[in-house]
């Protein structure tokens, strides 16, 4: 059984074949899923899928390169919706550099309200990290992120900046981009982490693993990323498909269904 920590089934990329692509996954043994929602589009259909299936749930927050059309309303929405039976998390959020459309300073402040929100709702958070790592970093810290803990998902730096996450009590979450041959950051990573911390994830329909790599990405591939990070960490699969489900129902306290 695998857990695709971090999936966005409600983009329009599933539009058509959404229940297919589900059923795919649970067919391969991704039993689990958690849909995140990031702007006012995708939180609703997050929720909203997480409600149709007994072990799909939602996140909810807001996306740092939107950051600067988050309004007082939003968040106050983010708030309410935290209370929602199938929600287990509040994200993603975080800092993206790479896209210019929200200016960084309006990128951490919406950051940090999202930081204060989950600590009001006590809920831990998920983390979009894109060309920011040492903002990140320093924020978490300022903001005492560690009363919460989180993901890093998509983990795409340095195994030396880890131990920094760690230490606040955060997971580290491997994405299909340790299948591509020359990603040696996400490799270094996938075998460093401790067995407690470690989570495995899609971000479909982005960053499909190889042999899929340049299409679209689904659920159902979670399992061509553990199998390469069980190869990377000299586990085998079914070692590594327990450590991390069992990572995945600590983190999310997400109660298996019998």
């Amino acid at each position: 059984m695998l857990v695709d920590t971090h999936v966005h089934l409600n983009a329009d990329e599933f539009a058509e074949d959404r229940e297919e692509t589900i059923q795919r996954a649970f067919d391969a043994g991704v039993e689990y899923m958690v849909v995140v929602g990031f702007d006012r589009q995708t939180i609703p259909l997050a929720i909203e899928i997480a409600e149709r299936y007994d072990t799909i749930y939602a996140a909810v927050g807001w996306h740092p390169v939107d950051a600067v059309d988050m309004t007082d309303d939003d968040l106050n929405w983010i708030e309410e919706l935290s209370s929602h039976p199938k929600v287990v998390a509040i994200g993603e959020m975080g800092l993206d550099y790479h896209w210019d459309k929200s200016p960084k300073e309006i990128q951490k402040d919406v950051f940090r309200r999202q930081i204060a929100l989950a600590k009001r709702v006590n809920m831990p958070i998920i983390i979009h990290n894109r060309e920011a790592t040492e903002d990140i970093r320093d924020l978490l810290q300022e903001e005492k992120a560690s009363d919460i803990g989180g993901i890093m998902h998509c983990y795409n730096t340095s195994a030396a900046y880890m131990q920094s996450f760690l230490d606040m009590d955060f997971y580290i979450s491997i994405g299909g981009p340790v299948t591509f041959k020359n990603a040696t950051l996400p490799k270094d990573a996938a075998a460093a982490v401790p067995s407690d911390r470690l989570l495995v994830e899609t971000d479909a329909p982005f960053l499909a693993p190889h042999p899929n790599r340049g299409k679209r990405n689904e659920p159902a591939y979670v399992k061509l990323v553990a199998e390469k990070v069980a190869e990377l960490r000299g586990q085998s699969f079914e070692e590594l498909s327990h450590m991390t489900t069992a990572n995945a129902f600590t983190f999310f306290n997400i109660t298996p269904k019998t």
